[in-house]
């Protein structure tokens, strides 16, 4: 009886094996050595498709970007600029979530990265759709960005011990539930999220009235 032929190896497998590497113990975990051995192939056999170490990470980092939502920016949706900005930011925020690790690569920038190329783009284009001038479309994609890698690169509420006794109030009289934060670390973070969000939106809306009106 023959025996059944391995997987061929391809781009999305090496790509799927290094993601999982990644997720589960950083971007430090990755070696083509590592990698091969995974996928049960020689060494050599991964520069068949990616030259370096290097490039299977920009593949995988763009793999979170694809999975970024871009609806809300087709002409054809119904949103406004404010809500779409709003909405896309949630989901580009929960792709993060989903993969801290690659946070520190995305929040670089696009680089040559298809898929984190279309989200600028996406992004750019909808603003200026919106009325707002290109120079400023840029600075609130980069304002954007920032705010959203920043949120996801670390939790607050896991930046405190769920020990009351290390909060003693004579040093720390503010400080007297802060133990409770880590078992509430979601509803925290992603509260802290949402209302940074709205502050901003609700900023540059201010902005683009004033603009609207001819104010400087």
């Amino acid at each position: 009886m023959a025996r059944p032929r391995k997987p061929l190896l391809s781009p999305e497998r090496i790509i799927a094996a290094a993601g999982a590497l990644v997720d589960a113990e950083g971007l430090e975990a990755v070696s083509t050595r590592r990698l091969a051995a995974e996928l049960g192939v020689s060494g050599p056999s991964l520069y068949n498709h990616f030259r370096t170490k290097d490039e299977i990470l920009e593949a995988v980092a763009d793999t979170v970007s694809a999975q970024v939502d871009l609806s809300m920016f087709d002409e054809r949706d119904p949103r406004d600029w404010r809500a779409a900005l709003h909405d896309w930011a949630v989901s580009y925020r929960a792709a993060l979530a989903d993969h801290p690790y690659l946070v520190p690569l995305l929040a670089r920038g696009p680089g040559r990265r298809p898929a984190g190329l279309r989200v600028a783009d996406a992004v750019f284009g909808a603003m200026v759709r919106a009325g707002w001038p290109p120079a400023q479309a840029t600075r609130i994609g980069a304002l954007m960005r920032y705010f959203i890698t920043g949120s996801a690169l670390s939790s607050f509420a896991r930046g405190f011990v769920d020990d009351r006794a290390a909060y003693d109030p004579d040093d720390y009289p503010h400080l007297g539930q802060a133990h409770l934060l880590a078992e509430h670390q979601r509803q925290v973070d992603e509260g802290a999220f949402e209302t940074g969000l709205r502050a901003l939106i609700d900023g540059l809306a201010q902005e683009y009235a004033r603009r609207a009106a001819g104010s400087p």
